[in-house]
């Protein structure tokens, strides 16, 4: 057990492993985080529920009656910006005392997620936040779910696998690639330790793209779709007898989706056929959905994506595209920065083009799949609509 007291604020919870149950509450999934954080000791915990806290007067206070994710609409710019984080919970506590800590080990495990007597859920292991929110989602309390690639501050195209990854996938029951070359040191690892029984989903393949194509396929929302029924369909694979509960996490997620869904057809019903501009492939896909006209000489955008030079000619033509406003905004991969990038970045502001970021993992890392596309649709939406009333 594990108490945090400070002049305002206090949690009582039972922690086993990595899951943690409030008092009179066992039915957790992994739907909702709260994130305390307490400076006074440095303590920092996460706390993933299906219920939910609500601040009065800086006190916390349990509510058991919040209702499942309510996304707000698209044409709601107001609610959409306290949208994006407004179901989450950082609370910063300052804190003059110790921070008493005290451990109830009976039953209880520090690995994997199990629950005193409980069965042991599902092993997941994603090897990008992306797919694994997905899967975190659909498999509630029945599933433990460890994404691999989920630091915001670096590019996922350099990274390079580590002993603990290595563990990761060698304990998992069920595995979530990217595939498309895109995470080729977690086929490596799983290649060389081969399980019988381990389920393993790779997303291109499931999509049909191979090596070479653009690998950023979570920004194409019928794979998002595709991927959401797999993720399914394997757990309730794995576990027949839990069925019922898989369904039910479906349905929750597809009514979480709703706002995505909304999002998605508002900018398509209002901007289709807007030139915009990317400074890499990441957008693509997502150009392509909404029906927008994607500028950008993709020859470009591949190279950056890869981390190489673009050819001069490309380059040449994205600076006269700039320079005569050929396209209404300019989307920034803030993951993948280069002199290049900046340089395109700064020309666009200078000549009054509207700059969004967009990221290749999820930002921040706490938000859900929905709640992050749902905040960069947002920004899309907005930019177009100042450049069409700038017109």
């Amino acid at each position: 057990m594990q108490v945090l007291g400070t002049r305002e604020l206090a949690y009582l919870v039972e922690e086993c492993g990595d899951g943690l149950l409030l008092p009179g509450h066992s039915d957790l999934d992994h739907s909702r985080t709260l994130a305390v954080t307490v400076t006074g000791n440095s303590v920092v915990n996460r706390i993933r529920f299906r219920y939910g806290y609500e601040m009065r007067s800086k006190r916390a206070s349990f509510r058991d009656d919040l209702p499942p994710l309510a996304p707000a609409r698209a044409s709601d710019p107001t609610a959409a910006r306290t949208r994006s984080l407004g179901r989450w919970l950082s609370v910063g506590v300052t804190v003059g005392v110790t921070v008493g800590v005290t451990m109830l080990a009976a039953g209880c495990s520090t690995t994997g997620g199990l629950k005193p007597g409980s069965r042991a859920v599902l092993n997941v292991v994603a090897a990008e936040n992306t797919w694994g929110s997905l899967a975190t989602q659909l498999g509630g309390r029945q599933v433990h779910v460890t994404s691999i690639i989920s630091d915001p501050n670096a590019d996922p195209h350099e990274y390079e696998s580590s002993a603990s990854d290595a563990r990761a996938f060698a304990a998992a029951n069920f595995v979530i690639l990217n595939g498309v070359g895109y995470d080729d040191w977690a086929g490596k690892l799983l290649a060389a330790q081969p399980e019988i029984g381990r389920r393993v989903l790779t997303v291109g393949t499931l999509v049909g793209k191979t090596g070479g194509d653009n690998p950023h396929l979570w920004y194409d929302p019928s794979y998002v779709y595709r991927v959401l029924n797999s993720i399914t369909a394997t757990y309730e694979s794995i576990e027949p007898a839990e069925k019922a509960y898989f369904i039910a996490r479906h349905t929750a997620v597809e009514a979480a989706f709703a706002g995505y869904r909304e999002r998605l057809s508002y900018i398509t019903q209002h901007y289709a056929d807007d030139r915009v501009g990317s400074t890499e492939s990441i957008f693509q896909y997502m150009a392509e959905y909404l029906h927008l006209d994607l500028v950008t000489p993709y020859s470009f955008m591949k190279a950056v994506a890869e981390g190489t030079d673009p050819p001069a000619s490309s380059v040449a033509t994205v600076d006269r595209q700039i320079a005569s406003k050929a396209f209404q905004v300019l989307v920034y991969n803030v993951q993948t920065v280069t002199p290049l990038t900046t340089t395109i970045k700064s020309q666009a502001a200078q000549e009054d083009i509207p700059v969004i970021g967009v990221s290749e993992t999820i930002q921040p890392p706490i938000a859900t799949f929905e709640e992050w596309m749902d905040g960069q649709l947002d920004n899309l939406a907005d930019a177009l609509a100042a450049k069409q009333l700038g017109k």
